[in-house]
């Protein structure tokens, strides 16, 4: 079963998911994510669509570690996805801080196609909680 990563923004939620072998992360969809039932619908047909066990959410804590206004808001979108999921699927807050920062090196200078790097921060939330899996 694979992994799908998640980040959460206002305007786009970057979607990525794992090869079956869970070590890998790759770019799948950007999300519109003003409408939240649309959104979690969708996640919803994405989890089905590639057997996926685990949703992996990016947790935008403050550079101190510490929740804040905006982590607040992923914190519940994660239980309203775990509700929309139910309990077959885990769902994961993940310590997301410079995945954008991260997301923008990795996609060099010049304007980004409108999502990339939407998906791109999902694929480095993903694979930095992959790679410290056992």
């Amino acid at each position: 079963m694979k992994l799908l990563g998640v980040d959460h923004g206002k305007k786009r939620v970057g979607v990525a998911i794992s090869d079956s072998g869970r070590k890998h992360a790759f770019p799948l969809e950007a999300v519109p994510g003003k409408d939240r039932h649309i959104l979690l619908t969708r996640l919803k047909d994405l989890v089905d669509e590639h057997d996926v066990s685990e949703v992996v959410v990016g947790l935008p804590l403050t550079m101190m570690g510490e929740v804040g206004p905006q982590a607040r808001k992923v914190q519940e979108f994660v239980e309203r996805l775990e509700r929309k999921l139910g309990p077959s699927v885990a769902v994961v807050a993940w310590d997301e801080r410079l995945s954008s920062a991260q997301a923008d090196r990795g996609l060099g200078s010049g304007k980004a196609e409108e999502g990339m790097r939407d998906m791109m921060a999902a694929v480095v939330i993903l694979q930095s909680y992959l790679d410290r899996k056992p």
